[in-house]
């Protein structure tokens, strides 16, 4: 049985078909999907689907493109959604410097305020991190100062230096499907030095499908492809890893 901690059951593509989308990924053997907000809409959205969806749980937050956007009561409202009963989770938060979309300055108050409300809640944050890996280290280095940290750095695509820094935090690592594109073969060498009870895997879905099905749109059942590929380069039976993967999602979100 699979886990996917990450996908956007929200998104659009999905309103055609998502009653046979979740249904195909139970078919696959996946037993819970969390689908995670990136703004007020999209968290007030995910928790509606948790509502709807037994194996669907939420997390919410505002993802650091969109914070620039946030309206006066938005922040509060993601306060009272990070209460909800069927929320896991705050986020995603965290850096973003390619998109470059919103202040640097603001994604960094935005990501300390997740932070701390992730400890308010005591429910595990979700980090979106890309082209910031030293900027998002170092601030999550000063939130570990204040105590211990528990989350995860998803769809991991860092180096060996970050991974590594954040395991050290206590982080968790989520691989989704780059790691099974051919050219990145150091993400996959990244990918075997990670502890084993520190390894969650994901779909982002609608994005990031994996080989075989590069370029068509993602769900929650593809995750296989990219746990066949960690599987392979850990030298374990997909058994060892569906085990293990599910065990870590279900003790770091506190899922049923």
């Amino acid at each position: 049985m699979w886990i996917d901690t990450h996908a956007h059951l929200d998104e659009q593509t999905f309103d055609v078909d998502r009653d046979d989308v979740l249904a195909k990924a139970r078919e696959a053997g996946v037993e819970r999907v969390l689908t995670i907000g990136i703004t007020v809409a999209t968290s007030r959205a995910a928790v509606a689907l948790a509502e709807a969806y037994d194996d669907v749980f939420a997390v919410v937050g505002i993802q650091p493109n969109y914070v620039s956007q946030v309206q006066a009561d938005d922040w509060e409202t993601i306060e009272e959604l990070a209460r909800h009963p069927r929320v896991v989770g705050i986020g995603e938060t965290g850096l973003d410097r390619y998109w470059d979309y919103a202040p640097i300055d603001l994604q960094q108050e935005f990501f300390d305020r997740h932070l701390e409300l992730s400890r308010r809640v005591n429910k595990p944050f979700v980090v979106h991190c890309r082209e910031a890996e030293a900027d998002v280290v170092a601030q999550l280095r000063r939130a570990a100062a204040m105590g211990a940290l528990h989350g995860v750095m998803h769809s991991f695509c860092g180096d060996v230096e970050t991974a590594a820094a954040c395991i050290a935090m206590g982080l968790h690592i989520s691989f989704a499907g780059m790691l099974t594109y051919k050219r990145n073969v150091e993400l996959r060498a990244v990918a075997t030095t990670i502890p084993r009870d520190r390894l969650l895997i994901e779909t982002d879905a609608p994005y990031l499908a994996p080989v075989p099905l590069r370029g068509k749109r993602n769900e929650p059942a593809h995750v296989v492809h990219t746990a066949r590929c960690l599987a392979e380069l850990l030298e374990i039976s997909l058994d060892d890893l569906a085990q293990q993967t599910t065990d870590n999602a279900r003790r770091l979100f506190s899922l049923p």
